[in-house]
C-alpha cells in the first residue's frame, strides 16, 4: 500500500468498518497511531450557552460546556489537535466590549493550536485584530492574506506542523475574498491572493518537503455557493488541489453531520467539514496510522 493511501469511513458511528471490510478495532494495536482533530468554526462571541427559552438552540453551546467535552475526549486520546476556522469575533456584547480579547483568551486555555482569520476578525479594523495577538495562545495561519504593508505583518504565518505522537501535521489556513465583504479600511493593505494557486503551492512544500503525514486546511472560503457557481469554495477547493486530507471550514454556517467525502485532481479522497455556527457544534475526526503508513478516518459533529 503506498504511503499515505487513505482508506476513508466517515459513518457517524463508533463501530467503523473500512473498505476492506475490516473492523476499525482491528487497526488499534500498539504499532498503531491515533490521532483526534477535534474543531470548531463561526463561534460568533458566544462566550455562554443559550438560553432555556431559546426555540432553536435551548441550553447548547457555550465556553463551559465545550471546555468539559473538549477535556474528555483528551482523556480518551491523549493526542488532540485542537483548530478552528475562523469568524472568532462578532455576535454578542462580549465582542463589542473586549473587542476579540476574551475570545482570544479563552481559546487559550482551551488548548486550540491554530486558527485562521475569518472576515469578521477586521470587524474593529486591522488595528483592532492586531491589538489581540498578544492574547492568542495559539499559530494565527493564513496562505492567502499578504500583510506585509500593514501592521500583522509578523503575527501570521501561512502553515504550521504539529508532532502528535509520531504523526506530522501540516496545517495552513485560507481567507475569503475581502473586497466587497468588508470595508476596504478596516483590512487597509492587506492582500487577497488565490487560494487555489497558494494551496498548491503550500501543499507541494507540505506534502514534499516537510514529508507530513497529514495535511489540514483551515478555510474560511465557504462550503459552497449555489448562486455563485464561479466563486471559489470549499468544494470547489478539494476538486482543484491535491494532497489535502482535510478541509476544515467556516463563513457559511453549514451544518455537516459528518465529512463530506470529495475527489481531488488526482482522484483521491478529500474529507470536508464544517460545523454550523455559534459553538453548538464540536466537530471530531479521529484518525488511525497503521505501520505501512496507511490510513483509516472516521468523522462526525458533536452538540455541545
Amino acid at each position: 500500500m503506498k504511503r499515505r493511501e487513505f482508506i476513508k469511513n466517515t459513518a457517524a458511528t463508533s463501530a467503523l468498518v473500512g473498505l476492506s471490510g475490516i473492523p476499525l478495532t482491528s487497526f488499534e494495536t500498539s504499532k498503531t497511531r491515533h490521532l483526534t482533530v477535534l474543531h470548531t468554526n463561526d463561534v460568533h462571541s458566544h462566550i455562554d450557552s443559550f438560553p432555556a427559552d431559546h426555540p432553536k438552540y435551548a441550553n447548547q453551546a457555550g465556553i463551559v460546556k465545550r471546555s468539559v467535552l473538549i477535556e474528555k475526549i483528551r482523556k480518551e486520546n491523549s493526542n488532540v489537535l485542537l483548530l478552528d476556522a475562523g469568524d472568532s469575533f462578532q455576535g454578542t456584547p462580549y465582542f463589542n466590549y473586549y473587542g476579540g480579547e476574551l475570545e482570544f483568551k479563552l481559546m487559550s486555555k482551551l488548548g486550540y493550536e491554530a486558527t485562521t482569520i475569518g472576515n469578521h476578525e477586521f470587524d474593529n479594523g486591522i488595528e483592532g485584530l492586531a491589538a489581540q495577538m498578544p492574547h492568542a495562545d495559539f499559530k494565527i495561519l493564513s496562505a492567502n492574506y499578504n500583510f506585509e504593508k500593514t501592521i500583522m505583518h509578523g503575527f501570521v504565518k501561512p502553515y504550521q506542523i504539529f508532532y502528535k505522537n509520531g504523526i506530522k501535521v501540516g496545517v495552513f489556513g485560507l481567507g475569503v475574498e475581502l473586497a466587497g465583504l468588508v470595508d476596504k479600511k478596516m483590512y487597509k493593505e492587506t492582500l487577497y491572493l488565490d487560494p487555489v494557486e497558494i494551496s498548491l503551492d503550500v501543499v507541494k512544500k507540505l506534502k514534499h518537503e516537510e514529508k507530513c503525514d497529514l495535511i489540514i486546511c483551515l478555510s474560511h472560503l465557504g462550503y459552497a455557493y449555489k448562486n455563485e457557481p464561479t466563486k471559489i469554495c470549499d468544494v470547489k477547493l478539494a476538486g482543484l488541489t491535491r494532497d489535502i486530507d482535510l478541509i476544515i471550514g467556516g463563513h457559511t454556517h453549514t451544518f455537516l453531520e459528518k465529512p463530506t467525502v470529495l475527489k481531488n485532481l488526482d482522484n483521491k479522497d478529500v474529507l470536508v467539514n464544517q460545523v454550523g455556527c455559534y459553538g453548538i457544534n464540536l466537530g471530531r475526526i479521529d484518525f488511525y496510522f497503521d505501520t505501512d503508513s496507511s490510513m483509516v478516518s472516521n468523522g462526525k459533529s458533536i452538540t455541545v
